[in-house]
């Protein structure tokens, strides 16, 4: 007997299409038979491990066959003291793409409407559409966030509002003083999600601040990660911070022990690696520099990044230099999904890294 499994999916997964994760080197180098390939295609922290959080995991090992701490109160200690809020406005992940999508699951219906940019993470589409709900998509900026179009296309039915600053995979930056002026234009019963993945990599000066914020606005939710700059991608970990009552709803259905002790252990003492931190801040902003040098040289477009990548355009069908690339070694990500079939994402990475990378564009554009 056939069964049709889509029939028996909630209406909205029939046409959702799985995530497209950056393509692993391992896939690469045995479909080409090739060696000693880099990637540059998911933001990731090219320095690997923070020292500390690998001590923290050895540590932790012997503790494997029992449940992590379901609440993660070391961690959530550790947070609370860095941001000077209270535990109880902390809640964890399994990444924050889980958090994400438990606020969805929480709070977003059928039919009612999520406000988003075209050109921003793909998870918001993906999570308004598998929730059934309709997904306002509120057209880009120069590659970036309209917040005033984004303020006048909330209506009554609009649960919901998804900004990512820096933008993923654009990397644009809204100013304190624009993200500001939209909060104050969003009623209260509107949720606000600002998704800071790349904050670290923003200078103090332009750093919003919007942990102070949620004083303000008790509508808002800060969604940050541990994948990016604090070099845990492996192990999935992030947090929300928002008003305890908020945050207590979420706690309501969020999956019971959702971080590993390895997660929950490596992002606390990578959350204190402040040397760690400098010296990934300070090697993506010096290698970023050298991005952008050479597409000067070359006369090639590309969007000015706060993130730790740099997108490429390059005004015209990128998916042939895309596999010209990969027959070089290089794997870096075509964003067609994202509506940029014209762009390449390219995530900064080791020195040698990146000019292996420039050297395989310069051969490919040749």
């Amino acid at each position: 007997m056939s069964i049709d499994y889509l029939a028996l999916a909630n209406a909205g997964v029939e046409t959702l299409h799985p995530y497209q994760p950056g393509k692993p080197v391992e896939e690469l180098e045995r479909e080409l038979g090739i060696s000693h390939s880099v990637k540059l295609a998911s933001n990731e922290n090219p320095l690997g491990l923070s020292p500390k959080a690998k001590t923290a995991i050895e540590r932790a090992l012997p503790e494997l066959a029992r449940y992590p701490d379901a609440n993660g109160f070391a961690l959530k200690t550790a947070l609370a003291n860095k941001l000077g809020v209270d535990t109880q406005q902390l809640i964890l992940g399994n990444g924050s793409n889980e958090l994400i999508d438990l606020v969805f699951h929480t709070f977003v219906g059928a039919k009612q409407q999520v406000v988003f940019s075209q050109y921003t993470f793909i998870v918001y589409a993906m999570a308004t559409q598998a929730h059934g709900a309709q997904a306002v998509v509120v057209p880009a900026k120069d590659l970036g966030h309209d917040l005033d179009a984004m303020a006048a296309a909330i209506t009554e039915q609009t649960k919901l509002v998804c900004i990512t600053n820096p933008n993923n995979p654009t990397g644009t930056f809204l100013s304190k003083a624009a993200l500001a002026a939209f909060l104050a234009k969003v009623p209260e019963h509107v949720l606000v999600i600002l998704d800071e993945a790349y904050t670290e990599y923003v200078t103090e000066e332009e750093r919003h601040p919007s942990i102070d914020w949620l004083a303000q606005y008790p509508n808002l939710i800060v969604s940050r990660t541990f994948s990016k700059a604090y070099g845990l991608a492996g192990l999935r970990v992030g947090y929300m911070v928002a008003h305890p009552e908020l945050i207590g709803v979420l706690n309501r259905v969020r999956e019971p022990f959702n971080c590993n002790s390895l997660a929950l252990a490596a992002a606390e003492a990578a959350l204190g690696d402040e040397a760690y931190l400098s010296e990934a801040v300070a090697l993506n902003s010096r290698e970023m520099a050298r991005y952008e040098a050479f597409f000067d040289s070359q006369n090639l477009r590309y969007v000015p990044s706060r993130g730790n990548f740099i997108t490429l355009d390059l005004q015209r069908d990128a998916m042939p230099v895309y596999e010209a690339l990969l027959r070089e070694g290089v794997i870096v990500r075509p964003i067609a999904g994202y509506g940029l079939p014209h762009c390449l994402r390219i995530s900064i990475g080791l020195e040698h890294e990146n000019q292996r990378c420039i050297e395989a564009l310069t051969k490919v554009l040749a």
